[in-house]
């Protein structure tokens, strides 16, 4: 199962949410992360937080949706909402659900509280990721509206 996270940049949130679920997933499990306007590069915080927590970015870059190397099976928007941001809507034959997550990136403050913006902010995708391991998938694969349900309501969890 392939499982796209989307958002406009490919630079933060959408890497972020790709080196966790790609950490934490079994075998047969694969993330992928891309954007629909990518801007080229993966923002150094996101990088320099997920090597903190062991989490390797090889092969990692900020890539267009139009170049996976692979078609999704879920695709998961993580765009948030403050800055009036407009997610990509992925319009291929999937599961798609919306787990909304404003952009670390886009903090202003002193370096505390912009790491801290980040460290919230993969503490979220931490906890969805994990509740997303948790469902039983076998059984959820063959009931979509069940699944979706219980992605939608993965979007809605905090820490």
């Amino acid at each position: 199962m392939n499982v796209l996270f989307l958002c406009t940049g490919n630079s933060c949130r959408s890497v972020l949410s790709e080196g966790t679920f790609n950490h934490l997933a079994p075998q047969g499990l694969k993330a992928i992360s891309a954007g629909s306007q990518p801007i080229g590069s993966l923002h150094p915080r996101a990088v320099a937080l997920l090597h903190r927590k062991g989490i390797s970015t090889e092969g990692y870059y900020s890539k267009s949706w139009a170049d996976l190397p692979v078609t999704p099976d879920i695709v998961v928007t993580v765009c948030g909402s403050a800055a009036g941001e407009t997610c990509p809507a992925y319009l291929g034959p999937v599961l798609r659900t919306h787990w909304g997550l404003e952009d670390p990136g886009h903090v202003v403050g002193t370096d505390e509280e912009i790491e801290a913006a980040f460290e919230r902010t993969y503490e979220i995708i931490l906890a969805r990721t994990q509740a997303f391991l948790a469902l039983p998938l076998e059984e959820l694969k063959g009931d979509k509206a069940r699944f979706k349900a219980e992605l939608d309501r993965i979007g809605t969890l905090l820490p």
